[in-house]
């Protein structure tokens, strides 16, 4: 259970009357709220609040049913709207009829110096308020009292990515407002402020705030939605017991929820440091024992260019695209390539030693070239960088396109068994392979589209490329600020270790077993 979990499960007890016990001693919380209603009524007389005309009363009827009781005399069953029983002592209630005020905030910009402090969302980080750097803004000295933050308000964030998180004002060391993407709420003093702020960091709290929000770009929620949100009230002491409770159990939780974080990182952390481990020893050759009789990876070569030149003849490769290159080791140790008749000694181009019967080759002599298509038909799938998964390394959410709307970076054909490598932000590891369910989609030219030639084994030639030495070989020549990429020919010139082909077989079905361990 992370430490999330656990203290939801423990709030969910407190607002459930099961984290202390009941007294019968207490004033039951039915006597409460008739106490607030009669100081709201109060206030109201004396014009220091409004009278709220949505204004109802909870109760439960002889039918053991839940009914509220509106202003105009209306009377609806809401036993639809009761999430769980709670303790007789205790009771339901809207948190419009328990406030005093829902007040928007004060919109104006922020200022340097002016009439007054305005706190912000962005001020308010990790429950305090950072007032060394609360802004000021100027506004009449009539509106002041009307935004005026006082102890055991609740602030509460109504739009943004912080919609619904809530604060509770302990202290006010200057005078202050607020700022208008917040909402103030204000009850009586007759209940706990630390209750009321626990609830709103509840489940309940935030299932009812989810049904409220409206979805937007901007999500935001209203104070119509917190108005109308139910909450289980307890007796007052009762109240003070579990905030008391609450404050003693959930400090450890919240170090064991970081303790669990820690963890949590670390286990991920090494299991991304022993699957690039992994994969690292599969391209050196160091993760299957290397089988003398078997062809060596050299014979392959003969093989591409074989495959190669079949292609020509069919029209289907040009012959320009035929790259004559061979590496090899000479008798003095050093690496050569050489392409035709020349010979160039590339030693200091070598990242590491691979077995004798392996051999290192260029991508152009590798991979067959890009080809390039155009959408047909009406729709058309298509893949761009965000239709690949990079957790999973996987496509899983292309797009269907209209044909005569195609972006103009459609034009990568594909075929079964190629692999999409992203060239635009390669660290971000955007690799897949194409499963013959997207055999016939386009994908953006953000891709560079690796078609093996019948030298590579799919599945190895996936593991290769997804291997820090060819991930972080390829980040190395990235450039741009905004949006760092690499181009076809860095990928093309690139030395890739390959093994004999049985070999590959080998390579694929060990890492996958060794990998099967890790996720388990």
């Amino acid at each position: 259970m992370t430490g999330k979990q656990l203290k939801n499960s423990i709030l969910q007890w407190a607002i459930q009357g099961r984290l202390v016990p009941q007294d019968p001693n207490d004033e039951p919380a039915s006597v409460l709220l008739e106490k607030i209603r009669a100081e709201k009524a109060r206030l109201i007389k004396e014009g220091k609040i409004k009278k709220d005309k949505k204004e109802s009363i909870i109760y439960r009827g002889e039918d053991n049913s839940y009914y509220e009781k509106f202003a105009d005399g209306k009377v609806v069953c809401i036993d639809d709207e009761i999430p769980f029983e709670i303790p007789d002592s205790w009771q339901w209630e809207r948190w419009g009829n328990l406030s005093y005020s829902i007040q928007y905030g004060y919109n104006a910009p922020a200022e340097d110096t002016g009439d007054i402090r305005m706190v912000r969302i962005s001020d308010i980080q990790d429950g305090e308020v950072l007032w060394a750097t609360v802004p000021f803004c100027h506004i009449n000295k009539s509106e002041i009292d009307t935004y005026l933050l006082q102890k055991d308000d609740i602030l509460f964030a109504r739009t943004g990515g912080t919609v619904g998180k809530s604060f509770l004002v302990n202290d006010v060391p200057y005078p202050s407002i607020y700022a208008g993407y917040l909402i103030r709420t204000r009850y009586s003093n007759m209940l706990s402020a630390q209750y009321m702020k626990y609830f709103m960091e509840c489940e309940l709290y935030w299932e009812q705030l989810r049904n409220g929000t409206i979805a937007t770009a901007q999500p935001n929620c209203n104070g119509k939605t917190l108005a109308k949100m139910l909450l289980p009230i307890p007796p007052y002491n009762e109240q003070i017991r579990i905030t008391d409770k609450l404050n003693q159990v959930l400090e450890p939780v919240r170090k064991y929820g970081e303790s669990q974080d820690r963890l949590d990182k670390f286990n991920i952390q090494i299991h991304d440091l022993l699957k690039k481990s992994v994969l690292q020893e599969a391209i050196q050759g160091r993760l299957v024992p290397q089988n003398a009789s078997e062809e060596p990876a050299s014979f392959l070569l003969q093989h591409i260019k074989d495959e190669k030149m079949r292609l020509v003849k069919e029209g289907k490769l040009k012959k320009k695209d035929v790259i004559d290159s061979t590496i090899f080791r000479g008798d003095d140790n050093k690496y050569y390539e050489q392409i035709g008749t020349d010979y160039k000694d590339i030693s200091d181009s070598i990242p590491f030693d691979i077995p004798d019967n392996w051999c290192w080759v260029r991508g152009k002599t590798l991979f067959l070239p890009m080809e390039s298509a155009k959408p047909s038909g009406c729709t058309f799938t298509y893949i761009d960088v965000d239709a690949v998964n990079n957790k999973k390394n996987i496509i899983d959410n292309p797009k269907i396109l209209e044909s005569l709307k195609a972006p103009s970076r459609a034009t990568r054909k594909l075929h079964e068994n190629d692999l999409l490598f992203s060239m635009v932000r390669p660290y971000l590891k955007n690799i897949a392979l194409v499963s013959s369910a997207y055999a016939n989609a386009i994908a953006s030219t953000g891709f560079y589209v690796i078609t093996p030639t019948c030298a590579l084994m799919p599945q190895y030639l996936y593991y290769m490329m997804l291997s820090p030495y060819v991930v972080d070989g390829l980040n190395s020549y990235m450039k741009g600020e905004n949006s760092p990429s690499i181009n076809n020919v860095h990928i093309e010139d690139f030395l890739y270790p390959l093994p004999p082909r049985y070999e590959q077989q080998r390579i694929v079905t060990k890492i996958e077993s060794l990998l099967g361990r890790l996720m388990g």
